[in-house]
């Protein structure tokens, strides 16, 4: 995709000095540096909340009685239907 390099940010640095001059240009960075703080720990907050709820829910619908071993049907589940070999319709009198 699209990749850029070490030469290709110090050559966009250089046109940003040359248009903003250099106290816009820290000015800009430093806001800039501010913005991806202020992203980062939003990040995280949602990633911590994330985790806590699914924490929560794990612990609320998915506990030890709702766990079940392999291959036994989950609670609330119908029973399934007997294979169809063992649903033959017995033979009508003639």
């Amino acid at each position: 995709m699209f990749e850029v390099g070490f030469t290709e940010i110090i050559l966009i640095l250089g046109i940003a000095l040359l248009v903003l001059g250099p106290e816009k240009l820290s000015k800009l960075a430093n806001q800039v540096g501010r913005w991806a703080g202020r992203a980062r720990a939003m990040a995280r907050q949602l990633r911590q909340q994330l985790d806590e709820e699914v924490e929560i829910i794990g612990k609320d619908e998915f506990g030890p009685a709702a766990r079940r071993p392999p291959g036994s049907p989950a609670a609330g589940t119908p029973p399934a239907a007997p294979p169809a070999e063992a649903q033959q319709e017995p033979p009508r009198p003639s």
